[in-house]
């Protein structure tokens, strides 16, 4: 069936490349400065114990703080990107996450490291990434699966360098002089901001966007907080279980990461041997997320499809881990790690990737941020547990057994999702059509004109694109006097 074509000025088009690939680039920078360096503070682990005498779950929370403000906050960096624009957010993100590690090299109780690294640190990273990825998405369509891979490859690159490259710096510096540094690193946060360029709008849609938001002005706070939040999707089933899943993938995602240098020391390996599987294990991770997003732009499966293969690895080989180091096998542990770093950098881009799929792009901004914010909770369970088992049994056996558990659950969980087994697409989400490849800089003007008001009985057309009906489709929709004009008829998508 050939694909309708859209009217000019009905909506923004999406380039798929031109400053697009400038937008990867600072995506591959900050994903490289928030998680990359995030995954590294493995190294730091053993100093905080050994320097605060503290046990192994305590020190755990640190990374678990950061990863939980990161997440928890998001949809307050989205709604912020709503109302000023995705690029003074990331720039103010980057300086918080800055001054965060800076203050950091001056602390003298674990408490400090919760407040600085955790909470100051861990707020800017939320408004850092999910604004990056957003914008990403809104330059890509055919291609954003490889976008996103590209993008995140700045996660294994980063692994592989900042492991021995952060060991360095704890031995020449100490851990505070190192700590030091990485604040300085996170500056270049402010300049991935600075590269973020907004999609301009057609004019007619201007016009339409400076009358609507002299009507958004008079409605109250919480009608225009719930719009900037889209907290209408807490009220959908395939978000709130895709949600529940990536949940459970985030509870177990990061643990090797933590535990992974503390486990190779456990077992009677140095140092250095510890920090060079965690680069190893970057590399393999660089490699599956451009595999991985390759393969998803060929669309010979279905992204969630493909999504559920990468996790049911990844849990299979993080159960794994801890049997190659049997008998002091530093082979075997090395094979395992470079196996579950592949397929847990394969299913990082996917993750994000599918969630247009789920919601459709008109909303993709706000879940996105809802989406970090569920899955906190994760975050924050995820390696604190892991600790405390660690602390509990005298090893990390049971910790990455648990967390491999986690994200096996997760899977599961992902193939309840409705319309999961089908092999073709599912039905479009709702209002997925209106005002696709929206600009993460024109949030708030597309919000307020495709946000119907309580009052209004009859759904907006003006925006929308004539295509071809479903079945279903004619069958639900009601006459509309001011379509009756119209050769081609338009329905609403059908509700995922």
């Amino acid at each position: 069936m050939a694909k309708p074509q859209p009217q000019a000025g009905d909506r923004l088009a999406s380039p798929d490349g031109g400053w697009g690939w400038v937008v990867v680039g600072a995506l591959f920078m900050a994903s490289a400065l928030v998680f990359g360096l995030l995954r590294s503070l493995g190294v730091f682990f053993v100093e905080f114990v050994q320097y605060f005498d503290k046990s192994a779950q305590a020190v755990s929370w640190i990374t678990s703080i950061a990863v939980a403000i990161q997440q928890l906050i998001s949809p307050v960096g989205t709604a912020l990107c709503h109302a000023y624009g995705a690029r003074p957010v990331v720039m103010t993100g980057g300086f918080l996450s800055a001054l965060g590690l800076i203050l950091a090299s001056q602390a003298t109780s674990l408490t400090h490291l919760y407040l600085t690294m955790g909470l100051i640190t861990g707020s800017g990273w939320a408004l850092v990434f999910a604004p990056t990825v957003a914008s990403v998405m809104q330059y890509f369509t055919r291609r954003r699966s490889l976008a996103m891979a590209l993008g995140f490859t700045g996660v294994g690159l980063s692994s592989f360098a900042f492991s021995p490259f952060f060991q360095l710096l704890v031995k020449l510096y100490a851990w505070r002089g190192a700590l030091l540094i990485l604040g300085g690193l996170s500056l270049n946060l402010m300049i991935c901001g600075a590269l973020i360029r907004p999609l301009p709008a057609p004019k007619a849609l201007e016009q339409k966007i400076d009358k609507e938001k002299k009507k958004a002005s008079c409605s109250s706070f919480l009608k225009r907080l719930f719009i900037y939040l889209e907290l209408s999707l807490l009220g959908e089933k395939a978000f709130l279980t895709y949600g529940l899943a990536v949940t459970l993938f985030n509870s177990g995602y990061f643990v090797p990461y933590v535990h992974l240098v503390a486990h190779s020391r456990h077992v009677g390996f140095s140092e250095y041997q510890a920090a060079f599987i965690i680069s190893a294990t970057g590399v393999t991770d660089l490699v599956g997320r451009v595999v991985s997003g390759w393969l998803s732009d060929l669309r010979r499966l279905r992204l969630l499809h493909v999504l559920c293969l990468w996790t049911g690895l990844t849990g299979v080989f993080m159960v794994l881990l801890p049997m190659g180091s049997i008998q002091g096998s530093y082979t075997g542990l090395l094979v395992i790690s470079l196996a579950y770093g592949f397929c847990a950098g394969a299913m990082t881009p996917l993750v994000f990737s599918a969630v247009p799929d789920i919601v459709g792009m008109q909303r993709m901004l706000g879940a996105l941020g809802l989406l970090q914010l569920i899955e906190s909770l994760g975050g924050l369970l995820g390696p604190p547990l892991s600790g405390w088992l660690k602390d509990q049994t005298g090893s990390y056996t049971a910790s990455f057994l648990v967390a491999g558990g986690f994200i096996l659950a997760g899977t599961l969980v992902l193939a309840t999702l409705p319309n999961f087994c089908s092999c073709s697409p599912p039905p479009s989400p709702k209002n997925q059509n209106h005002g696709q490849n929206k600009s993460p800089e024109c949030g708030l003007q597309y919000n307020a004109i495709l946000s119907p008001s309580p009052s209004e009985t009859q759904p907006r057309t003006e925006l929308l694109t004539p295509s071809q009906p479903s079945l279903q489709d004619l069958q639900n929709c009601q006459p509309d006097p001011q379509l009756s004009s119209l050769s081609t008829p338009t329905a609403d998508p059908t509700v995922l």
